[in-house]
């Protein structure tokens, strides 16, 4: 029997979380995600030593600049091994600035189009706040593709769709440790909330002809994987593909259109389009529901991967 990762790989597109090229080029992902976090970790690979002298040169002191030189030469590598695309995240400190999360994402496209990347290979990550999602629909129109990414509400995921997103990034970790934390229950397959989020959304998309694409994220187990089998995309932690690829066991396609799990509506219908003062109070207002897990940006490490890759070789 095939192992469990090549039998994913015939229903979901599977996506390496990581910056680790050797990792990536073992476990063969179509498509890849990095975020400062990530980055922070491939920044101690000897393997990188070397480009991280370079781009510190060529940034001339701008330590800003350097850090976007360093995201996007680790991205170009990796677009070298993979037949897909990387997610390259704009500086999550900008995620209550629409104009600067604009400027920054332009910027990011336009050093890749200097390495001889295509934009077309490229999704700019953008945390969902609410700017980060009318910045998302502006590029969006621009022709630049975008990854929305810290998503943890309902309300952000009906504010996507609406702004025409090309994918989302829905977390199932991060509302498996505060419901785990809150209750002191170890949810397990189907009962796992972060798996009951993933699926609604994933379930509201396909009933209402959504074209944004569902990649689950932040997984802390393979069971939480194998639950979402069937979802358009998954990303996933190179520790988390390597047991999937020991694993011979069975897995299944589970997360398909229509299929409701409990908890949730055969179709659930699409709303009447709120206007910006009531969606966005709406979506504020689902954030705070899960407040420890969704207070944004810096609860995610984003912010402290920023700080750390900057002061690591840059400042």
């Amino acid at each position: 029997m095939t192992s469990k990762l090549e039998q994913l790989k015939q229903f979901t597109t599977v996506v390496a979380d990581t910056g680790d090229l050797d990792a990536i080029t073992r476990l063969k992902p179509v498509d890849a995600t990095t975020n400062p976090s990530l980055l922070l970790k491939a920044a101690a690979i000897p393997g990188y030593a070397d480009l991280l002298k370079q781009v510190k040169a060529d940034a001339k002191g701008d330590v800003d600049l350097a850090c976007d030189k360093f995201a996007v030469a680790v991205g170009s590598g990796i677009l070298k091994v993979i037949p897909g695309r990387i997610s390259t995240e704009v500086d999550a400190r900008l995620s209550f600035d629409e104009p600067a999360l604009l400027n920054k994402a332009r910027q990011l496209i336009g050093l890749y189009d200097a390495a001889g990347v295509s934009k077309d290979r490229v999704l700019i990550k953008l945390a969902s706040t609410w700017e980060g999602i009318r910045a998302a629909e502006q590029l969006e129109k621009e022709g630049i593709q975008t990854n929305l990414t810290l998503l943890f509400s309902f309300a952000q995921a009906q504010a996507c769709a609406d702004a025409g997103v090309f994918l989302i990034s829905p977390f199932v970790g991060r509302i498996y440790d505060w419901y785990k934390k809150s209750t002191g229950t170890d949810y397990v397959g189907a009962e796992d909330p972060g798996v009951q989020s993933v699926t609604r959304i994933y379930n509201y998309y396909k009933a209402n002809g959504y074209d944004t694409v569902v990649m689950g994220a932040s997984f802390r187990n393979i069971g939480q994987i194998e639950q979402l089998a069937g979802c358009d995309r998954l990303t996933i932690s190179p520790e988390l593909l390597q047991q999937l690829s020991d694993d011979q066991g069975e897995a299944a396609a589970r997360a398909q259109a229509g299929q409701c799990r409990r908890g949730q509506t055969a179709a659930e219908r699409k709303p009447v389009p709120l206007g910006d003062e009531r969606r966005c109070h709406g979506h504020r207002e689902a954030g705070r529901g899960h407040s420890p897990v969704c207070a944004g940006p810096g609860e995610a490490g984003e912010v402290d991967g920023c700080k750390s890759l900057i002061h690591i070789g840059f400042a």
